[in-house]
């Protein structure tokens, strides 16, 4: 039933044309001609566009990669931060534990003992 429906919808577009054609009130040549001049209008004003939309999404993918960048930024300084972090903690333990265990004597650092390879 739609396959009809869709028939003759082309069928009484095809005779809507000609009837237009028929009775249009230029010339074939005039209208071929007019015809010819707004497809070109038509075309221009769709290379315009389409160089819009272009210059637009290019605006948009360069926005969009700077803010990548600044953000891979902030995240790697936050990295740095935080091992910078885990470094100090880490000195810091040592640096307790030689202070426990009695190793802060020169002469003690110097016998080869395990603790003071820390």
């Amino acid at each position: 039933m739609a396959e009809s429906r869709g028939l003759w919808f082309l069928v009484g577009l095809s005779l809507g044309a000609l009837a237009g054609v028929l009775y249009a009130p230029q010339s074939g040549e005039k209208t071929r001609e007019l015809l010819r001049s707004k497809a070109d209008e038509s075309r221009d004003l769709m290379q315009r566009r389409a160089g819009e939309v272009r210059q637009q999404m290019n605006q948009r993918v360069t926005t969009m990669r700077e803010q990548a960048t600044d953000i891979a930024d902030r995240s790697r300084q936050a990295v740095n931060r935080q091992i910078d972090q885990f470094q100090a903690a880490v000195e810091a333990g040592k640096q307790a534990y030689r202070e426990a265990a009695g190793l802060e004597n020169p002469g003690l650092e110097n016998k080869g003992d395990a603790a003071s390879q820390l």
